[in-house]
């Protein structure tokens, strides 16, 4: 039978040749479905390597499989001639736009792998992938108005030119974020991975993903703040992946010395602290140059102010320097090393520790911290200093009982 003859049965049995046509089209989906896009998924889940894992999730096979029949209905437009034009274009606008899902998907299981392998350092990319994206979805409307239409493509891109100004305000915050991302890869800004701080939006935490309109950050309670690319390069914000890269995390914390427990250190009680293993060469010193000066000047010695003096405070001083270095999770050498005395404030002598550990790591950081802290605070009182706090209830009952007795 000729193709003339087919089309003259086909006209006559219009209704079965579309059955049949239905038909067909349904045993080749469910080939491709059941066959072709099942053995794929199959396949990949034997494979080792997780790329084919990765495509099969994001192409989905399975939505691969409608392209088949609307293949098959395109070529076999030319049987039904009253309304093959018809078929077509539908047949046409439908590959069209499962082709677009799927190279979009494409996109993203690109991003994946990228993201995935073993030297990954945190560039994303998926700002440059999302700008593909947005073209490939204007290329897909343009051809779908022009299919539809019947217009040249050309056409309709030259009458695009007088919306410029249109596009421009509806498309402005993606273009501020191109500019943006373009920034942040250029710059070295951020990067996924990094833990930052923005305070007007109230994120603290690490940076989990950068696209082109919003960077998604994963709070340390487990929130999440989505801020816009754009705006990321308007306000401030602090990026903590220098401190991780530099290997030592910094420690700045005051004790608060009470002020009225300062004074000169008699010889009792510096023979008692010179026992102490930290300090006792230092104080041995100490002492030698005291006497030595006591010797030389003879009766014209008037202790304490006359001559080289110790005060507790000096000592517990020399005690946290040597304590922190003993201490093998304290940077010692390249990194600011600082036991230091600030302004007098009216809450004591404040003297700060401004140090480094040779961890990053939050939680041990932390236990480092509160080691050094807990142990400083139960120190001072050996050396006759007290520790400022605010008076509390108890305190007050104390002095009440006093009174009365």
């Amino acid at each position: 039978m000729s193709t003339a003859d087919f089309q003259v049965w086909v006209e006559q049995n219009l209704l079965l040749a579309v059955s049949v046509g239905i038909i067909l089209s349904l045993i080749v989906f469910l080939f491709t479905r059941n066959i072709i896009a099942r053995g794929l998924i199959i396949l990949a889940g034997r494979t080792s390597t997780r790329v084919d894992d990765i495509l099969v999730k994001h192409l989905r096979p399975f939505r691969i499989a409608w392209l088949a029949p609307l293949a098959m209905t395109f070529a076999f437009a030319y049987l039904f001639p009253e309304n093959e034009t018809l078929i077509k274009k539908g047949a046409l606008f439908f590959i069209l736009w499962v082709s677009v899902v799927t190279l979009n998907a494409l996109l993203d299981a690109l991003n994946e792998i990228y993201e995935s392998r073993p030297n990954f350092n945190g560039v994303s990319i998926q700002s440059y992938l999302d700008i593909a994206k947005i073209a490939l979805v204007l290329v897909a409307i343009i051809l779908s108005i022009s299919l539809l239409s019947g217009e040249s493509p050309l056409v309709l891109l030259t009458g695009l030119g007088a919306l410029t100004a249109v596009l421009l305000l509806i498309f402005q915050n993606t273009i501020l974020s191109l500019v943006a991302s373009i920034q942040i890869a250029t710059h070295d800004l951020i990067k996924e991975g990094d833990w930052i701080e923005v305070p007007s939006y109230e994120a603290d935490g690490d940076v989990v993903n950068i696209s082109l309109h919003t960077i998604k950050i994963q709070n340390f309670d487990k929130t999440f703040t989505v801020i816009p690319t754009y705006k990321i390069t308007e306000v401030a914000y602090k990026n903590w992946r220098g401190m991780t890269e530099s290997g030592g995390r910094r420690i700045q914390r005051s004790l608060l010395v009470d002020m009225n427990s300062i004074k000169f250190c008699d010889e009792g009680m510096l023979r008692r602290l010179s026992k102490i293993d930290l300090i006792q060469h230092y104080l041995q010193e100490r002492i030698a140059s005291i006497e030595t000066y006591q010797q030389e000047h003879g009766e014209q010695y008037d202790s304490p102010l006359d001559g080289p003096q110790i005060t507790n405070t000096e000592i517990f001083r020399r005690y946290i320097v040597t304590y922190l270095k003993s201490r093998p999770d304290i940077h010692q050498d390249g990194m600011p090393f600082l036991v230091r005395t600030l302004a007098l404030t009216p809450a004591g002598l404040p003297i700060e520790l401004y140090i480094f550990t040779r961890t990053t790591q939050w939680e041990e950081y932390e236990g480092i911290q509160a080691e050094i802290f807990d142990h400083l605070l139960a120190a001072a009182g050996h050396f006759d200093l007290r520790v400022f706090q605010e008076p509390t209830g108890m305190d007050f009952a104390n002095f009440a009982r006093g009174l009365v007795s």
